[in-house]
């Protein structure tokens, strides 16, 4: 097994390797003035981008904590510790859903508010 597990180890590292200048990859150190819409536009819509943003990484991080708890259930082989362990992670992670959703939605609503205010 470790034996396997080193020959594709070996494989993908070579493989890696070869590919790697092909990509030709342009490396820059200058930031991007578009880089989600923080160019030269109102404070309030970097705002609402900056919020999406960190509203859709918490909600990709809450479906990975779903997933991983009915991964943790589906690997207990019927251990009732194991299972409830994995049954507490998706009721958090269902939980923290619904918070996700109503921050959005709060913040949604914040945001047009204030854009139609001023």
């Amino acid at each position: 097994m470790k034996q396997k597990i080193a020959s594709l180890s070996t494989t993908a590292f070579l493989l890696a390797m070869v590919l790697a200048p092909q990509a030709r990859a342009q490396v820059s150190i200058d930031f991007p003035t578009n880089f989600a819409g923080f160019s030269s536009q109102d404070v309030k819509v970097t705002i609402e981008n900056v919020i999406r943003i960190i509203i859709g990484f918490l909600g990709i991080l809450v479906v990975l904590a779903i997933l991983f708890g009915g991964f943790k259930m589906m690997i207990s082989r019927g251990d009732a510790d194991e299972m409830g362990k994995g049954r507490q992670i998706v009721v958090a992670g269902a939980i923290g859903l619904l918070i996700v959703l109503a921050a959005y939605a709060i913040s949604t609503f914040v945001v047009n508010s204030l854009q139609t205010a001023v």
